[in-house]
């Protein structure tokens, strides 16, 4: 899914029921203006670790965010919060 669009890949989250992991505040506007409560997304601002660091991050807080993906939620990870 590297070249798809933003569109193909939310779209395909849909489906699948995935979460969309991403540094693109695009998918929180897609969300909006779709008025979409599904897929959920953790949105990382200013991404400044490795792909594996951001999984370790997702992973430490996963107890705090579950709930809420599982609702159809944007998670936003920053490097401090």
């Amino acid at each position: 899914m590297l070249r798809a669009s933003d569109t193909e890949i939310l779209v395909r989250a849909l489906d699948e029921d995935r979460v969309i992991v991403s540094a693109d505040t695009d998918f929180a506007m897609l969300l909006a203006t779709r008025r979409e409560a599904r897929p959920s997304l953790v949105l990382f601002r200013h991404p400044m670790r490795s792909p594996e660091g951001q999984a370790d991050q997702i992973l430490a807080s996963l107890d705090a965010v579950e709930e809420p993906l599982n609702q159809g939620s944007i998670v936003v990870v920053e490097e401090s919060r």
